[in-house]
C-alpha cells in the first residue's frame, strides 16, 4: 500500500515539458535563485558532464562552465521547481557517458565536436547546388 502511495507521489512530481539531451550537450538551465526575500532566474550555461537516473522524480545531471579561468559545477534535479527551463545550445558528440576528462583540460583541448544530422547536411547541399545549375543554363 505504501509503495503505491509513493510511486504516485513520485508521478506527480515528474515535469512533463523536458527537453531531451545527452552528456556532451551544452544546455543554458534557467534557475530560480532567492536572496533575502526577493526571487530572480539566474542562467547557468555549460556542458553536461553527467546525467544519473534517467527517468524518476531523483533524476540529475550535472552542468560544468569555466567562469574567470575557474571550473564550476553545478548539479541539478531534472524534475525540481527551481528550474525554470532547459536550453539545449549545441549538441556533442561523445564515445563517454560520463566526462571527468574534460576537468583538468583548459582552452582548445577541452572542446567537444558538435554532432550533426545527416537529413540537415543534405539540405544544405541541395539548396546550394539549384542556384549553381541555373546560372550555367542563364549563361548558355
Amino acid at each position: 500500500m505504501t509503495h503505491v502511495l509513493l510511486k504516485k507521489i513520485e508521478q506527480e512530481s515528474i515535469k512533463k515539458a523536458i527537453p531531451q539531451f545527452k552528456t556532451g550537450d551544452t544546455v543554458k538551465v534557467h534557475a530560480k535563485i532567492i536572496e533575502g526575500t526577493k526571487e530572480r532566474i539566474q542562467i547557468f550555461e555549460g556542458i553536461v558532464i553527467k546525467k544519473h537516473g534517467d527517468k524518476g522524480a531523483e533524476a540529475t545531471f550535472t552542468v560544468r562552465k569555466v567562469s574567470y579561468n575557474i571550473g564550476v559545477e553545478r548539479t541539478f534535479f531534472v524534475n525540481s521547481p527551481r528550474i525554470e527551463k532547459i536550453d539545449i545550445v549545441s549538441r556533442g558528440q561523445t564515445r563517454r557517458s560520463r566526462l571527468f576528462y574534460l576537468r583538468p583540460l583548459r582552452g582548445k583541448s577541452a572542446r567537444v565536436k558538435n554532432r550533426y544530422s545527416a537529413g540537415s547536411d543534405a539540405a544544405v547541399t541541395t539548396t546550394d547546388a539549384a542556384p549553381v545549375e541555373s546560372a550555367q543554363v542563364a549563361a548558355e
